[in-house]
């Protein structure tokens, strides 16, 4: 075959799941990836790389079918989640407070791509590429998709071209599609730790000057703790030696993080962008390849699910037209995706520039307004379903 009706480029969380949607509605679909996951095996320790899965994300995963494999694998539910700067200003969200059982899990990326390939297995009409394509062809600079050459020669076609191959998207920039965003002044450093607690359901983030501290949650006492600071400062953390960055933790962490030992970490930057288009004639961008946002809050991969399940949508709303997708469908996918994502982008930005600073009346503002959101009842709760995606 090379022939298809859509060549999805990224088999990431993302990438894989609009795939395994497509192929369940009958399309025949490419996956075009080079760095395949290394298999599951219970006794390795975790990944560094973990993701918060809303319950939106969740139902997504479970109605195609991954979920199960996720549950075979491992993951960790939180029911909980805490935000404070000083001890006395804390908001708690509460799943029982919105009558739900939990807020979300804590599973690691590699496990949901691993789910989503092994649900993917089932079905047919999938292809696996695993090779780099070297040149993606256009009719005209900018004009409708025709097809791509592989780096053994071969040439492979579809109707449409889905990119869902990260931030340095190769498709959105051979398609010409803008962006617009920045670099923030902070970097992360994710840690990878053991923890001798009992096992936790709660998450927790705390605010200081320099950056946030965060906590999540895994299995069996493991946890990621997510630093955020300067670059430079990040770059000097992630150079010490396991002994000495433990001793900085303990310094910069709350105490309620307890005992631990630290297994492995990594950095990475903060950027926020965003494609001027999500959609350019029969290109359709999704995930980090259409955007990326402030992890402050954890919502980068649940909104790149957002995006597949509208996508999914404007594909049952096809027209006689001889296309799969009807064109007022792909531009209502568009729109209602770059209105949500931008709406999430600038509250995440209107965190990060309310909380990383040490201003006297600022500080005594922001905490006075976590005092009264842990209080704020329906609103509170309202927040909490739309960051759960309900």
């Amino acid at each position: 075959m090379n022939s298809f009706d859509f060549i999805v480029v990224g088999g990431g969380m993302v990438g894989a799941a609009a795939a395994l949607g497509l192929v369940q509605k009958g399309y025949t679909v490419a996956i075009i990836e080079k760095n395949m996951p290394a298999e599951f095996n219970r006794e390795d320790k975790p990944d560094l790389r973990v993701s918060a899965i809303s319950q939106g994300s969740q139902q997504l995963l479970d109605t195609l079918g991954a979920w199960s494999h996720v549950e075979s694998m491992r993951a960790c539910m939180y029911k909980r989640l805490s935000v404070w700067e000083e001890e006395n200003c804390r908001t708690t969200f509460d799943a029982e407070d919105a009558g739900q059982i939990h807020l979300g899990y804590i599973v690691e990326n590699r496990v949901i791509q691993l789910a989503l390939h092994e649900e993917l297995k089932r079905h047919q009409g999938i292809t696996w590429i695993n090779d780099t394509p070297v040149d993606l062809q256009f009719a005209l600079p900018g004009e409708a998709f025709t097809g791509l050459t592989l780096s053994d020669g071969a040439d492979i076609k579809a109707r449409y071209l889905i990119g869902a191959d990260g931030a340095n998207s190769y498709v959105r920039k051979s398609a010409g599609v803008g962006t617009r965003g920045w670099s923030y002044k902070q970097n992360v450093l994710a840690i990878s730790v053991k923890t001798t607690k009992p096992q936790q359901d709660i998450t927790w983030q705390r605010f200081s000057p320099s950056g946030p501290r965060a906590f999540l949650p895994l299995y069996d006492g493991y946890a990621s703790l997510v630093w955020y600071d300067a670059a430079d400062q990040v770059k000097k953390l992630k150079t010490l030696k396991h002994s000495t960055l433990k001793e900085a933790i303990v310094e910069a962490f709350p105490s309620e993080l307890g005992e631990f030992d630290i297994l492995d970490v990594a950095s990475f930057p903060i950027t926020r962008m965003h494609a001027t288009q999500y959609v350019k004639a029969s290109v359709i961008l999704i995930g980090d390849a259409a955007h990326t946002i402030n992890p402050l809050a954890g919502q980068g991969v649940n909104l790149g699910f957002k995006d597949v399940k509208a996508l999914l949508t404007a594909v049952d709303e096809f027209a006689d037209t001889g296309s799969l997708i009807s064109h007022e469908a792909l531009k209502t996918f568009e729109r209602t995706r770059q209105v949500d994502n931008s709406i999430m982008m600038t509250a995440m930005d209107g965190f990060y520039h309310l909380f990383s600073n040490g201003i006297g009346p600022l500080k005594a503002l922001r905490n006075a307004g976590l005092v009264i959101a842990d209080k704020a009842g329906l609103i509170k709760n309202q927040v909490m379903k739309y960051a759960m995606g309900m």
